[in-house]
């Protein structure tokens, strides 16, 4: 199964493009079909209730009811996990005018690795992913020279990072308390391995600045 670009209507950068593959199955979410213009790229699903933009001149539009519980890019998110996608990137899915936006887009991606989804969200500075309970990851140097550690849900025990210039044995990590934040490769390591026993972390990667 190839994966699932969800592109929605917040901060974009046309270079964001370089983050797509062939085969990707590509879902824009209402003015997120503008970013998909911007980057020349043509959507399989165009859907949303188009609040915040014209509709396309599309037939195969999926128009949603103004009045909903989903966010737009909450029902691309479950419209991709009902076609079986086990990853998702999130592109223009953070940033923007409303803050609210990234909250509930964040809240998104939550769900979706509770769904046992690889999820990631992205913009030109950032790449934000998941770490679940018995399921370590590897972050390697590439381009992001900074990483981040939050627990998703307030509370995250067990938690261990190696091969950070701070590293972590152990630790618990609370919503109230950032002891994750700006971390950092450690001299002579290329590659960080992170994993908790209790929670869900989120991994912030960011560029040099």
């Amino acid at each position: 199964m190839s994966r699932c670009i969800i592109v929605s209507a917040g901060s974009f950068a046309p270079q964001m493009k370089q983050a797509l593959l062939p085969g990707d199955t590509i879902i824009a979410c209402d003015a997120g079909y503008r970013h998909c213009q911007a980057m020349g790229v043509q959507p399989h699903i165009v859907l949303g209730d188009f609040d915040s933009a014209p509709p396309p001149p599309r037939d195969d539009l999926v128009v949603l009811p103004h009045v909903k519980d989903d966010t737009d890019t909450h029902y691309a998110a479950r419209l991709a996990v009902q076609q079986g996608f086990t990853e998702v990137l999130l592109l223009g899915a953070l940033g923007g005018r409303r803050i609210e936006h990234t909250l509930a887009n964040l809240a998104t991606a939550l769900w979706l690795a509770k769904q046992g989804v690889q999820v990631t969200l992205q913009d030109e500075n950032s790449r934000i992913s998941y770490v679940c309970p018995g399921s370590p990851r590897q972050y390697k140097k590439e381009r992001y020279l900074y990483l981040s550690v939050f627990p998703a849900e307030g509370l995250a025990t067990g938690v261990c990072i190696q091969g950070a210039y701070y590293p972590l044995q152990n630790a618990k990590l609370s919503g109230e308390y950032p002891l994750g934040v700006s971390n950092e490769f450690a001299p002579g390591c290329d590659a960080v391995t992170i994993s908790t026993e209790s929670g869900i972390l989120q991994v912030i990667e960011t560029i040099a600045d």
